[in-house]
């Protein structure tokens, strides 16, 4: 029988769906921040949507992750005045997945379609990976997660008012076999469940830290990879929630702590020849001069690229020295105190990792400006900065390359960038700087624990 990854056209998903006997389907789009939002939708309804798409309303683009609609400032798609009105939507008949959770239910992706796709992240992705195509690359990237997973429930963590939560495991056992063991059948299920949903895992151990997994995701190419990454993230969390536990992607959900990162791995191979383009065996640890011109732009457009990157609040307590984030747009050779590391290797595992990630972006817009960054380096025939031996943070570098320090920093220096502009268009630019112009505006109405600790008696 037909398995949902087989699934590649509008024909094979009506079959599949008909051999299952569905009479309800589930089908989500990703917003901007990257929450997965959806619905089930009956057969004769999905039917008719593979076939002439469908109408979500638009105020998915125009609201937040905590459902609060864009008013100040007020985004120019859409809002009260245009009355939030339906978007048109397409299918990704391809994106089939099973849910294994549900029984025979399957899951499809969706992405906005006409003006809407303008401000769609996966859309977003799809334009940068088709300048790639036009280049002349294939482009193939791979996701690692680092996330927290504690014995609450939605319920009791909102009890304690998110404190003092009790992971699932105590104590800092990075690697550990003894805690992989002792808690096998979690793993397992993690492994199967990614197997059945294919984002299949290469690898998952304990970091550091009480209840800190890592797991990094299967190389794959680029869209698919963007997929693999937003799906995982969606399901660790809910399958972690039906256990009665619950996983956090949160940059750093702790003071005690490192944050949490979602680095990415990236090559490119010639569409043409299948030469794998980042490596040139006669060049100094193997890197070809298109991926010395990649790491340049990736490098040079991190300060003004740095809101698509790290797009929350939250993700700037992460880039402190010391914690495992880069906190300048440096690079270096298998050096992971840098924010690009070079990764020497046979042709093709010959990459770069982008460190800068944190677990929490939205895997679509953080792979478009990486990659996007790195092709402009190659185009222009950027050359990168000195490369860093040793310990980045306790070395100067040259100003150009310090990295904004908090969100509202990161929009200012996006919105006026003119290359970030070129390479993701206006309106894209404007909504989105919008969109994080109004989450820092929203963290400052509240009054945070360390100014009450610092000022409430002694000021």
């Amino acid at each position: 029988m037909m398995d949902a990854r087989d699934v590649k056209t509008v024909a094979d998903a009506k079959r599949l769906v008909e051999a299952r006997g569905l009479s309800h389907i589930k089908v989500g789009l990703h917003d901007i921040d990257g929450v997965l939002r959806g619905k089930y939708m009956s057969r004769e309804k999905f039917f008719s949507s593979l076939d002439n798409g469908f109408s979500f309303c638009d105020v998915v683009l125009g609201w937040d992750s905590n459902d609060q609609l864009y008013e100040n400032p007020q985004v120019e798609y859409t809002g009260w005045h245009t009355g939030y009105p339906d978007a048109p939507v397409r299918i990704v008949a391809d994106s089939c997945r099973n849910l294994p959770l549900e029984g025979d239910m399957l899951l499809f992706l969706c992405e906005f379609d006409a003006e809407a796709a303008q401000f769609c992240p996966r859309n977003l992705l799809k334009r940068v990976l088709q300048h790639a195509d036009d280049m002349g690359f294939r482009v193939h990237a791979a996701f690692e997660y680092e996330f927290f997973l504690f014995a609450e429930t939605p319920d009791s963590v909102r009890e304690k008012g998110f404190r003092n939560l009790k992971p699932i495991t105590p104590g800092y056992f990075g690697y550990s076999l003894l805690r992989s063991s002792s808690h096998a059948e979690l793993y397992q299920q993690i492994l199967q469940l990614a197997e059945a949903m294919d984002f299949p895992i290469e690898g998952i151990h304990t970091e550091t830290g009480p209840g800190v997994l890592e797991a990094a995701i299967n190389v794959d190419s680029a869209l698919n990879a963007a997929d693999k990454a937003a799906l995982f993230k969606t399901f660790i969390k809910v399958w972690a929630q039906r256990q009665q536990m619950m996983a956090t992607f949160m940059a750093r959900w702790s003071n005690e702590y490192p944050g949490q990162s979602g680095h990415i791995h990236l090559s490119l191979q010639d569409k043409h020849s299948a030469a794998h383009s980042f490596h040139a065996a006669d060049q100094p640890y193997g890197m070809s001069e298109i991926q010395r011109h990649f790491v340049a732009g990736q490098q040079q457009l991190m300060p003004e690229l740095l809101a698509m990157m790290a797009q929350t609040v939250n993700a700037y307590s992460r880039m402190v020295p010391g914690y495992w984030a880069p906190t300048d747009a440096t690079w270096g050779i298998e050096n992971r105190t840098t924010a690009l590391r070079v990764i020497p290797g046979q042709p093709k595992a010959q990459r770069v990792e982008f460190r800068l990630g944190s677990a929490d972006a939205n895997p679509y817009i953080v792979l478009a400006a990486t990659l996007a960054a790195g092709l402009y380096g190659i185009e222009q025939k950027l050359q990168p900065a000195a490369m860093v031996s040793g310990n980045a943070y306790d070395q100067q570098h040259p100003a150009h390359l310090a990295l904004p320090t908090t969100l509202i920093e990161a929009t200012t220096a996006l919105r006026q960038s003119e290359t970030a502009r070129l390479l993701f268009g206006d309106p894209f630019i404007e909504h989105y700087a919008n969109t994080r112009e109004w989450e820092w505006q929203a963290f400052r109405q509240h009054i945070t624990d360390w100014e009450l600790q610092r000022y409430f008696e002694i000021i």
